[in-house]
């Protein structure tokens, strides 16, 4: 185990305020409270405490826990911005989600922010030449929670995704900073085209449940995309989008539609 805490000892409050609710929630629930050690208390740092979290979700008969948490140890010690973009990707869960009141439910439980951290450390590998390792990971991310992204997609920090069935990112995605999406969004190309074929995803974007953005098109920052939408071209900043094909219905009703998550249409 990578010890972390000597290296991070600058104040953490999200760390801070993970341990206190742990602390209570072991008070409150002594059944689950070896888990709750083992998962959060055990651990010096966050950045243990994910590196724990990760390998203990992906570990199967082919790679032990051991290994894969040296693994995600390594390539967070290499790499700090992993887990500053996991704290930022806690606090937006935390912020954006109203059925999370605690910043130890998506560490613990929330399927959408594990596959994101998972798809973190694969990145790192994907980028260090690492890329076989970067596949078994996509591979475990995608049999463990039904999420698919390529190790080789580019994602912003602050990304909140609800409930988190059936995503898929592909090769070529790039996600910006606070994002919000729901289940069954795909980021995908249109055939078999070569090269850059995939989305890219400004920063504060919304995208509804079921929505579809095909093809290497650009999402202006901000905008909003409705349930069901497939969105085939691309959209300017600051605006809703719905329909199949997707059209513009309007202006996206706020600065920051990922953070209000207003997915009603005005009828307007």
């Amino acid at each position: 185990m990578v010890n972390f805490e000597k290296k991070y000892t600058q104040l953490d409050p999200v760390w801070d305020r993970l341990r206190n609710e742990a602390e209570d929630a072991v008070i409150a629930e002594p059944a689950i409270g070896g888990f709750i050690q083992t998962s959060i208390l055990q651990h010096p740092s966050f950045e243990n405490a994910l590196a724990h979290r990760v390998a203990s979700k992906l570990a199967s008969a082919e790679i032990s826990e051991q290994t894969l948490r040296d693994i995600c140890s390594k390539a967070i010690s290499n790499d700090p911005q992993i887990t500053n973009a996991a704290r930022a990707d806690v606090m937006a869960v935390v912020d954006r989600d109203p059925a999370c009141n605690r910043y130890m439910q998506p560490l613990l439980y929330f399927k959408g922010f594990l596959a994101v951290q998972a798809y973190r450390v694969s990145n790192w590998l994907w980028i260090n030449s690492e890329r076989d390792m970067a596949y078994f990971f996509q591979m475990r991310t995608s049999e463990v929670f039904g999420i698919d992204i390529h190790p080789a997609a580019k994602i912003g920090k602050g990304l909140m995704i609800d409930h988190a069935h059936s995503i898929v990112i592909g090769e070529t995605s790039i996600v910006g900073d606070n994002v919000s999406m729901l289940h069954s969004v795909t980021l995908g190309g249109t055939g078999k085209e070569d090269e850059d074929r995939h989305p890219k995803i400004g920063d504060g974007v919304m995208i509804g449940a079921g929505a579809k953005v095909l093809g290497n098109i650009k999402v202006g920052s901000c905008c909003r995309i409705a349930a069901g939408s497939v969105v085939l071209q691309e959209i300017p900043p600051k605006k809703t989008v719905a329909g199949v094909p997707a059209k513009i219905v309007g202006e996206a009703g706020c600065s920051t539609p990922s953070i209000k998550m207003d997915q009603i249409l005005s009828s307007d």
